[in-house]
């Protein structure tokens, strides 16, 4: 009962309800695409530590950051039922897969929030996915004018990774974890496994409840649906930002995903979801007391994954 309730992801890029504002003139996340695992050897900084001035082997996440082109401007304005899209103005370097409509709306100076609507390239990648994936990110800024501002800059180029993160920081992981199918109680909740003798079943739960009243808690462990949730990991360590794939691609490429064509992440740990999946990497929402450190990243494994 960790997360409850245990509703299934809509799509499967995540949502972000709430976005980190930061000081800088600047978009304050992006998307890209999980590869898979492999590991690294760092040289340990940190004074307090047992292993000061060693190298350390480290297990990391690959992910693949093509750019990310704008579609449009969109300016919000506040209502009774919340934002409401008040004018769209369309980039000039549209996509062949979008199209502008015939009515245009205009700039306005006076909005409560302005966002930048952008879509993934997905055919930079090797992985075989065509259709782009739509999402908005929110300007950054002091003033309504700064905002305007960045987005006028943004409208018309593309977006690249060393535009938003550097290396060493730490950042926030959106992910829509791996899809498991109907499981039963014991995969589940983690229900004990009764013994041989037991009536009826092994692997389910002794009793569903009282017989009066004749009703089952919601509390009450029972078969289902599991995985495919929309989950968040706080606090990635991004050690490192790679523009020449050929430092990363293993013999073979990496497994059900294939070459890495573009700008690469990695990231310290795991994150939520299955390769190919699409990941939105936004700034810290919780950042901790430790500074961002860039790592000395000594050796970075390229044997196949196979």
């Amino acid at each position: 009962m960790q997360f409850w309730h245990r509703s299934r992801a809509k799509r499967q890029h995540p949502r972000i309800r709430t976005w980190v504002e930061v000081d800088a003139s600047k978009v304050v996340g992006f998307m890209g695409y999980k590869v898979g695992m492999t590991h690294v050897l760092i040289r340990d900084n940190n004074p307090k530590s047992l292993t000061k001035g060693q190298n350390v082997a480290l297990p990391v996440t690959v992910v693949e950051c093509p750019s990310l082109k704008p579609i449009a401007l969109r300016f919000y304005s506040v209502s009774v039922d919340g934002l409401k899209l008040v004018s769209e103005v369309y980039s000039d370097k549209l996509d062949k897969a979008f199209k502008k409509p015939k009515t245009q709306g205009k700039e306005i100076a006076d909005f409560h929030d302005l966002r930048l609507v952008v879509h993934t390239q997905p055919k930079m990648t090797d992985f075989g996915k065509k259709k782009p994936d739509v999402f908005e990110l929110p300007m950054n800024g002091k003033t309504n004018e700064e905002k305007l501002k960045l987005g006028k800059e943004l409208l018309n180029k593309e977006i690249k990774i060393q535009d938003v993160f550097k290396e060493g920081q730490y950042v926030d992981v959106h992910g829509v974890t791996k899809g498991k199918g109907y499981q039963g109680t014991v995969k589940r909740f983690g229900v004990k496994i009764r013994q041989h003798k037991s009536e009826k079943t092994k692997r389910g739960v002794g009793t569903l409840g009282s017989w009066r009243p004749k009703k089952v808690s919601w509390r009450v462990a029972q078969a289902g649906k599991m995985g495919y949730h929309t989950r968040t990991e706080f606090n990635k360590w991004l050690i490192k930002m790679i523009t020449d794939p050929k430092a990363v691609n293993p013999k073979g490429g990496f497994l059900h995903y294939g070459m890495v064509k573009n700008d690469v992440l990695l990231i310290k740990g795991s994150i939520p979801g299955p390769a190919k999946r699409a990941i939105i990497i936004t700034e810290a929402a919780r950042p901790t007391r430790r500074k961002s450190e860039v790592a000395e990243v000594k050796f970075i494994s390229t044997a196949s994954k196979q």
